[in-house]
C-alpha cells in the first residue's frame, strides 16, 4: 500500500509548474483595549505596508508557500509570526493583537495573540496540528512534543503532565470550562469505563480552531478548579470576505468545512464543520474491526457577528456522538482472551453551546464575556455470553451510565491603567448537575463553583515585569445535605530580560480542583446506607516553576524550566492504600479522606526552532520524581512516575521542480515506564478473577515506551483550489509498548496488554 501511494505521488507531481498566488490579510489591534491600531508597520517578508484606520492590512498577489509576518507599532512590543502557510484558494487571515512594550525585544511566535502566562506555556496552531505526525488533527496530541508531557496510552488523547495523573487536567473552550470534548471516553482503558478528560478524538474539529494554548502551571490569577494542566481552545472566525470550502477524505474519515460571509455587504460571517468517521461507514456495510463497529460523528460551528459599535458577537456550538460495539465470540473454543465472551456495548454522547461578547469601553479597556453550556453522557452495558462465565470487575455485566451537566459564565474587565500597568478582573461562574446510574451510592447531585479573581501586570522597569493575583474558589455540593469550601489562592510571576537575548523567570500559584463524580459517589457501605465521599473538598498544590530562556534568532530558542508542586489534602484511604493521585477511570468502593501529600519535581529543556529556512525542530526532554504519601510518613512511586520524557519532533520540506511541496515530518517519543499494580497469579487462578497483592499500589514498573512517528505530505496547488495528500505512519517500529497486566481466565496466566501497533492513515485534503 505505501508502495502504491509514493508512487501516486510521483505521477501526481509530474505537471507544468505554474506560480499560484493568493491574499494575506488581517487586522492589528491593542491586545488590552481591542481597538485598532492605525498606522501600524506591517512587513510580509520583503514587502512592506501599514495598517488603516480600521487597523486593516492587505497584501494581495502574495505567492503560495511559507511566509514570515512582522508587526510594529510605536510603543507596542514587535511580534514575528513564522510558520504562516499559504495555498492556492484560501486567504490567510490573521489577527494579531499588540501589548504595550514592557522592555522585551520583538517576539517570535506562531500566534498573533499574548500568551497567558510568564512559564509554561506553549501555543497550538491548527497549521501545526496538520504538519505534526500523526496528530489525527487533535490539538492534545500535538502536546506530546511538549517537555514533561505523555499520552497515557496510544489509544486515546488523555495526557500525564509533569507525573500528574489525566485526571487534574481540564479543557477549556472560549476561556470557559467545559466536560470532555472527546469520543470514545473510554478509549484505552482497562476497565472499559470512561475517563474525565480523555478519548480516541476531539469532537472539535481542527477545522474550527484557532491557535490554543497549553497550559501545565502555575496557572495566572484567571484559571482555577485545576492541579495539572489546561488546554485552552479558542475558535476561529470564518473568512468575511469570500465563501471558501474544505474537504477532506481519509482512514478516520470524512471532513466537510464551509466558511463565509453572510452578505457581500455584511462584515458577519459563518463558519461550519462536519465529520463521519470512516469506521462509521465500513461498520454501516457490515465491516467490523477486531469485532468491533466503532462509530462516530460530529458538527461544530461559529457564527461571527461584529457590532457598529466596535463589539464583537460570537455564537459556537459542537455535538458529537460516537459509539464502540464488541460482540463476543459464540463458540468459547475460539475464545482467544477474556473479553471474547462478552458483548460491550459503549456510547458517549457531547455536546456544547456558548456566545462570547468582547467590547472595547474606552481607548484603555475591555470587557468580555463568555456564557457555555456543555454536556455529557456515557453508557457502557457489558453482559457475559453464558451466564456461568467466569467473570472479573473490569469486565462485570451491569448498566453504568453517567450524565454531566455544566453551565459556565465569565465576565472580565481588562483595564491598562498606564503604560506600564494592566489591570483584570473578573469572575467565572459554575454549575453542574451529575446523574449516574451503576454501582454508586449516591445517583444526583449539583455542584455551585464561584470563582472571583484579580490581577496586577506592572513593569518595576524596563527589564522587569511583574505581575500578581488573588484566586478564589467557594463550591457548594447538594444532595439530601450541603457541603461547601473556599479558599483563597495567591498567584505571582516576575520576568527579568537579563540580556539582549537571555531572560529569567519565576512564577507561583496555589491551585485547588474538585474531586471527580465517580469519587464523590462512592459506594463503600456493606449495609447499603453509604452517602458516598461527598463531604471530600478540593485537591490542593502548591506550584513554582524557575525559567530561563535563550533566544538565537532566526526563530530559534532554548529554554530551561525547573518546577516544584507540593500537593496536600489529597483524598485518600490509608487503609487500602489509595490515593486519587493514581486514579484515572476506576469504580472506588472506598471512604476516603482529604489526608494525603504528593510531591512532583522535575526539571524541563526545550530546543524549538520554528520552520523558516524550510524546516523545523522541536526538542525537549524532563527528568522528574513524582510520589505521595497516605499520612503513614511512607513515600510511595505515583502510577504515573516514568521519571523521564524525550520527544524530538521536526521536519523539512522541500519545493519540487515542477510547482508542489513536499513534507517529510517525524516524532519520537521515548518515556520512562508508568507503574503498574503486582498481580497475584496463584490467587487469581484459584478464584478465576484478577487478584492483586496490593490493589492500590503501583510498585511493578513497567518497560520504557518507544514510539517513532512519520508523516509524509504533498501540496500542490491550482488556480483558485490546493490540495494535499498525505500519509501518517504512528509507531513506525511497530513496537508493542505496555499498557497494563490482567489474569486471564482463557489462556490461565498473567498476561501483559499491548498498545498500539503500526496505524497508516491516508489522507486526501482539498482547499477551494
Amino acid at each position: 500500500m505505501i508502495r502504491i501511494f509514493l508512487l501516486f505521488l510521483l505521477s501526481l507531481s509530474i505537471v507544468h509548474a505554474q506560480e499560484f498566488t493568493s491574499i494575506v490579510r488581517g487586522s492589528v489591534k491593542d491586545a488590552d483595549s481591542g481597538l485598532p491600531l492605525a498606522k501600524a508597520t506591517v512587513q510580509l517578508d520583503d514587502q512592506g505596508s501599514t495598517t488603516d484606520d480600521a487597523g486593516q492590512f492587505r497584501f494581495e498577489g502574495v505567492g503560495v508557500g511559507r511566509h514570515v509576518l512582522k508587526v510594529s507599532f510605536v510603543g507596542y512590543q514587535t511580534l514575528v509570526i513564522s510558520e504562516l502557510l499559504l495555498e492556492s484558494g484560501k486567504e490567510n487571515v490573521q489577527e494579531v493583537r499588540l501589548s504595550v512594550s514592557g522592555g522585551q525585544l520583538q517576539e517570535a511566535t506562531v500566534s498573533g495573540s499574548r500568551p497567558p502566562a510568564f512559564n509554561s506555556v506553549q501555543a497550538i496552531t491548527p497549521e501545526q496540528t496538520l504538519r505534526y505526525a500523526a496528530t489525527y488533527l487533535d490539538p492534545a496530541r500535538v502536546a506530546t512534543s511538549f517537555p514533561g508531557v505523555a499520552a497515557a496510552n496510544d489509544q486515546a488523547n488523555g495526557l500525564v503532565v509533569r507525573g500528574n495523573s489525566p485526571n487534574s487536567m481540564q479543557w477549556r473552550l472560549e476561556g470557559v470550562e467545559i466536560v470532555n470534548p472527546n469520543h470514545l471516553s473510554n478509549a484505552g482503558t482497562f476497565s472499559d469505563r470512561p475517563t474525565s478528560t480523555g478519548g480516541g478524538v476531539n469532537i472539535l474539529s481542527t477545522q474550527l480552531l484557532a491557535a490554543s494554548h497549553f497550559l501545565a502551571g502555575p496557572f495566572p490569577a484567571q484559571y482555577g478548579n485545576v492541579t495539572g494542566a489546561i488546554l485552552d481552545m479558542n475558535l476561529r472566525k470564518g473568512n468575511g470576505e469570500q465563501t471558501e470550502y474544505t474537504a477532506q477524505a481519509s482512514l478516520l474519515g470524512l471532513d466537510f468545512a464551509v466558511e463565509g460571509p453572510f452578505s457581500k455587504t455584511s462584515k458577519a460571517s459563518y463558519l461550519v464543520n462536519y465529520r463521519y468517521s470512516f469506521t462509521g461507514l465500513l461498520g454501516a456495510m457490515g465491516v467490523k474491526f477486531g469485532g468491533e463497529d466503532i462509530r462516530f460523528q460530529d458538527l461544530s460551528f461559529n457564527i461571527n457577528l461584529p457590532d457598529k459599535r466596535g463589539g464583537n458577537l460570537t455564537i459556537f456550538g459542537m455535538g458529537g456522538v460516537s459509539s464502540n460495539d464488541f460482540k463476543g465470540e459464540t463458540d468459547s473454543t475460539l475464545w482467544k482472551v477474556q473479553k471474547d465472551g462478552y458483548n460491550i456495548l459503549y456510547k458517549n454522547e457531547m455536546g456544547a453551546m456558548g456566545i462570547t461578547y468582547t467590547i472595547p469601553v474606552s481607548r484603555k479597556a475591555s470587557f468580555r464575556m463568555v456564557g457555555a453550556f456543555s454536556g455529557l453522557r456515557t453508557s457502557r452495558d457489558s453482559n457475559p455470553i453464558f451466564e456461568e462465565s467466569q467473570t472479573t470487575p473490569a469486565l462485570a455485566g451491569d448498566d453504568d451510565i453517567q450524565i454531566r451537566s455544566s453551565v459556565s459564565v465569565s465576565a472580565i474587565l481588562t483595564v491598562r491603567n498606564s503604560a506600564k500597568s494592566r489591570l483584570k478582573v473578573g469572575s467565572y461562574l459554575t454549575y453542574r448537575a451529575e446523574k449516574l446510574n451503576g454501582p454508586y451510592a449516591v445517583r444526583d447531585f449539583d455542584t455551585r463553583i464561584v470563582q472571583p479573581f484579580i490581577s496586577w501586570n506592572y513593569q518595576l522597569t524596563p527589564a522587569i515585569t511583574t505581575e500578581i493575583g488573588l484566586h478564589a474558589m467557594a463550591s457548594l455540593i447538594s444532595e439530601e445535605d450541603k457541603f461547601s469550601h473556599s479558599s483563597l489562592e495567591p498567584r505571582a510571576a516576575i520576568r527579568w530580560q537579563v540580556s539582549e537575548r537571555g531572560q529569567l523567570s519565576f512564577s507561583y500559584g496555589l491551585h485547588s480542583q474538585m474531586q471527580t463524580p465517580q469519587l464523590y459517589a462512592a459506594d463503600y457501605s456493606k449495609t447499603g446506607i453509604s452517602r458516598g465521599n461527598l463531604d471530600l473538598g478540593p485537591s490542593r498544590s502548591n506550584q513554582y516553576v524557575l525559567g530561563y530562556q535563550h533566544d538565537f534568532g532566526k526563530s530559534g530558542s532554548l529554554k530551561l524550566e525547573a518546577y516544584w508542586q507540593q500537593q496536600f489534602q489529597i483524598p485518600v484511604n490509608q487503609d487500602a492504600r489509595f490515593s486519587v493521585v493514581n486514579q484515572t477511570e476506576n469504580i472506588v468502593f472506598l471512604p476516603l479522606e482529604n489526608r494525603g501529600k504528593a510531591r512532583n519535581i522535575g526539571m524541563e529543556v526545550t530546543y524549538q526552532k520554528l520552520l523558516t529556512d524550510s524546516y523545523y525542530l522541536l526538542i525537549s526532554g524532563s527528568v522528574y520524581d513524582a510520589t505521595y504519601t497516605l499520612g503513614d510518613g511512607v513515600r510511595r512511586d505515583s502510577r504515573y512516575n516514568g521519571r523521564h520524557t524525550f520527544s524530538l519532533t521536526g521536519g523539512k520540506e522541500i519545493k519540487g521542480k515542477r510547482g508542489g511541496l513536499w513534507g517529510i515530518n517525524a516524532k519520537v517519543l521515548w518515556l520512562g515506564g508508568f507503574r503498574d499494580v503486582q498481580v497475584n497469579e496463584q490467587e487469581s487462578r484459584k478464584y478465576h478473577v484478577t487478584v492483586y497483592t496490593d490493589q492500590y499500589v503501583y510498585n511493578v514498573k513497567m518497560k520504557d515506551y518507544f514510539r517513532p512517528d512519520l508523516r509524509i505530505y504533498w501540496k500542490k496547488g491550482r488556480p483558485g483550489f490546493s490540495r494535499t495528500l498525505a500519509l501518517d505512519l504512528q509507531n513506525v517500529s511497530a513496537t508493542r509498548n505496555e499498557a497494563y497486566r490482567f489474569y486471564d481466565n482463557v489462556k490461565g496466566r498473567v498476561v501483559t496488554q499491548k498498545q498500539l501497533g503500526l496505524i497508516p492513515v491516508i489522507s486526501y485534503r482539498w482547499e477551494f
